[in-house]
């Protein structure tokens, strides 16, 4: 590879993206120090030195009628991006996930002669499978993060390769449990609950209500239990009173140490996303829950081919962790299953028996690191 200096644009629009493009390009500049980053993302990506053009803060929806809501902004985005593309014409555009944005963003790029990475497949086992043909035709290499994912692209003879999970390597708490449980002055003599609403605006809205409302129901039924709640850097605090001072459940909201609470939990409340798999690597019991608008229900009732949710069942294939969707997501059952776990240790035992095998499935790690391998390549 030439010694001048190569330019790269990465775009994430969520907060677990922003994480990967951050690990990534810390990785390829220990492997070319010269590289320049220039992109879309959030916090992550900034302090890894990659030159925002955009925040995708606000950006990162799910479901169709929210996409609706925000479409001027999001269209806003792309525009920006397409011309960021044409202005600094960078060597290699990375996309990462946020894929209807990233799709229509890496044709664009195809069409201008750049060459395209897609990190981290779109989930179109569950999500359209036809559609495998069609990111074949936009992008260049497509980066996946699931063994399982490879033949689905190799069938269409569209460029894959399995770089491994970026999770499995950093997942790990900082500190002993001993210590966070001093730290954040909990008691190890009663349960502790976790809590995770999301890291969009619209979920946190949607769940977080719900969740607190369940936590009522199992304070009143163990007196003591203690909830937590590891804020992402990207949710404000404010975002997070508003459903606060509707409840009279106290929640320490604690930033930024996500693996470190979530060790010390004895059970989780979560929405489905990239959390439930971290929280399947640390092994602690949790149940996922998820409540989408009524139409973008209906339309992923049409469209998703697959039994579950929850990353850890999908992994396993089986049910792992119970799942609550839509009406089924009410305080009361998730209280019940958070209960269920708090008093049956021959369950809980079996969760984690289950949640042992999720570690197998998705293999060995390195995942940031063989990003960073394969993105040299493209480059040279």
């Amino acid at each position: 590879m030439s010694k001048s200096s190569k330019r790269i644009m990465l775009v994430a629009g969520e907060s677990s993206g922003d994480q990967h493009a951050a690990n990534l390009f810390l990785e390829l500049k220990k492997r070319l120090p010269t590289v320049q980053g220039i992109g879309m993302g959030s916090k992550k990506m900034a302090q890894a030195g990659i030159e925002l053009q955009y925040d995708s803060s606000n950006i990162g929806v799910i479901g169709v009628v929210e996409v609706i809501k925000r479409y001027g902004e999001i269209r806003h985005a792309l525009n920006r991006m397409k011309q960021l593309l044409l202005d600094q014409r960078p060597d290699l555009l990375i996309c990462v996930d946020y894929k209807e944005f990233n799709f229509k963003l890496a044709g664009f790029a195809k069409k201008h002669g750049i060459k395209v990475l897609f990190y981290v497949s779109p989930q179109i086992w569950a999500w359209r499978p036809g559609r495998v043909v069609k990111y074949g035709k936009v992008i260049d290499m497509m980066a996946v993060i699931f063994p399982f994912e490879v033949p689905f692209y190799e069938k269409e003879n569209v460029s894959v390769r399995y770089v491994g999970h970026p999770s499995v390597d950093k997942v790990r708490a900082q500190r002993s449990i001993d210590d966070d449980l001093a730290l954040y002055n909990l008691s190890a003599d009663a349960p502790i609950i976790g809590i995770l609403p999301g890291s969009r605006t619209d979920e946190i809205n949607r769940m977080l209500p719900i969740m607190l409302k369940a936590a009522e129901i199992i304070q009143q039924a163990k007196p003591g239990t203690q909830f937590v709640l590891p804020q992402a850097d990207t949710v404000s605090d404010e975002l997070l009173q508003n459903s606060f001072q509707h409840s009279n459940i106290k929640v320490q909201a604690i930033n930024n140490q996500f693996y470190d609470v979530v060790q010390c939990c004895d059970a989780v409340m979560t929405v489905s996303g990239t959390a439930t798999l971290e929280i399947a690597l640390l092994k602690v019991p949790m149940l996922v829950a998820y409540k989408l608008s009524f139409i973008t229900y209906l339309l992923a009732r049409v469209l998703v081919n697959i039994e579950f949710i929850g990353l850890p069942n999908i992994v396993v294939g089986k049910s792992v962790v119970q799942e609550f969707i839509q009406q089924e997501a009410s305080p009361k059952n998730l209280a019940q299953e958070i209960l269920h776990i708090l008093d049956d240790n021959a369950y809980v035992e079996s969760i984690k028996g289950d949640l042992q095998l999720v570690k197998e499935k998705i293999g060995t790690g390195g995942g940031s690191e063989n990003m960073a391998e394969l993105a040299l390549e493209m480059l040279a």
